[in-house]
């Protein structure tokens, strides 16, 4: 097989409504406009959406996906400088994987489970010869890119997100393996294969949860979102929802919104005095290193004061002294401050 056939696979893409794999059709070609693809897919579930609902997605939880599916968020993508580059490098790993395991792969685009509508996917990459059996398609493989931090999620096997997520291909078009490309740190390339039989509980795990998920999209039912959810992920979810916030709201009877600003004073408090005691200990190290830069326990580092430098520009300068570099480089940026009425922090402090 010559390199150019195993890293092109240049047949002629398939069309729209065609059975594609075992299990799965053609919803959308690959080379589909993207804002048509991300209203497409609001239809059903992809593999990023699987595990944003299991709560093992950097991206989302369960109560986002909701308000992507029922159309409560903007039709907008990830434009995030991972995302950016990970779609970047993405043809470039999977040539890479097709080289080295004297492949073919083809992009496909979005498919859809025959028999589960919202049982959806976009392949990667779907394998035309896999390396591991003898025939045509029986597989595809997923490609990631990720931070060199994260290079021990992967030590022995994908990380849990990635399983999710080729697992949930798996199922919606009817594979009994998948394989995975990992280009970690931008130099340090891994592959995996997933078989479906090793993660059977699995796989029927994640149906059920896909499928009870969809039910409250039907019925416009917002999922309950548990106590330990990422914070991130809920304070960016509900500053993309309510972009343009306006008037008041009465939460007389909201007792738990109530008992939430309670629980800001107390972590704020317990926030100011942790800074408080770490400053005095600062102070009591600084006493004890007196004139010297670093100290040691049993000739071995215990604490050092190391030089560090950040860049710093004097805005008043450049505005008196470069007023079009001022202009050209310098914006307001509006965000939002959470305030608390100085009658309510005395009565909770009370």
């Amino acid at each position: 097989m010559s390199n150019a056939a195993a890293q092109a696979g240049a047949a002629q893409a398939p069309a729209a409504g065609r059975r594609v794999t075992p299990t799965g059709r053609l919803i959308l070609s690959a080379d589909a406009d993207r804002e048509v693809w991300l209203q497409a897919r609001r239809a059903g579930f992809g593999s990023s959406d699987i595990a944003a609902i299991l709560g093992i997605s950097r991206y989302g939880n369960a109560l986002s996906v909701w308000h992507d599916k029922t159309g409560g968020l903007p039709l907008d993508g990830d434009d995030s400088e991972p995302a950016l580059w990970g779609r970047a490098f993405e043809e470039t790993v999977a040539r890479e994987w097709a080289r080295r395991n004297r492949s073919v792969v083809r992009r496909v685009g979005l498919v859809q489970n025959i028999d589960r509508p919202w049982q959806m996917c976009t392949l990667d990459r779907r394998v035309l010869e896999c390396p591991l059996a003898d025939g045509r398609e029986k597989c595809a493989v997923e490609i990631k890119c990720r931070d060199k931090m994260k290079a021990g999620q992967f030590r022995r096997g994908v990380a849990d997100d990635v399983l999710v997520q080729t697992l949930w291909q798996a199922d919606t078009c009817g594979y009994d393996h998948m394989h995975a490309a990992v280009l970690i740190g931008g130099n340090d390339y891994r592959q995996y294969v997933i078989r479906v039989a090793d993660h059977a509980d699995l796989v029927a795990d994640l149906r059920a949860a896909g499928e009870r998920a969809w039910q409250q999209v039907v019925d416009r039912r917002p999922p309950t979102i548990p106590g330990d959810a990422d914070p991130d992920v809920l304070l960016d979810l509900y500053d993309r929802l309510y972009r343009d916030r306006a008037g008041e709201v009465d939460i007389t009877r909201d007792v738990d919104t109530q008992d939430a600003v309670g629980d800001y004073l107390d972590a704020h408090a317990d926030y100011a005095a942790a800074e408080k005691r770490k400053k005095a200990a600062k102070a009591r190290i600084l006493s004890g290193l007196g004139d010297a830069e670093s100290a040691v326990v049993l000739g071995k580092p215990f604490v050092s004061l190391d030089e560090q430098s950040r860049q710093h520009c004097d805005l008043e300068r450049l505005a008196e002294r470069w007023p079009e570099a001022y202009a050209d480089c310098v914006e307001d940026r509006v965000s939002r401050r959470l305030t608390i009425p100085r009658s309510v922090r005395e009565e909770h402090a009370a």
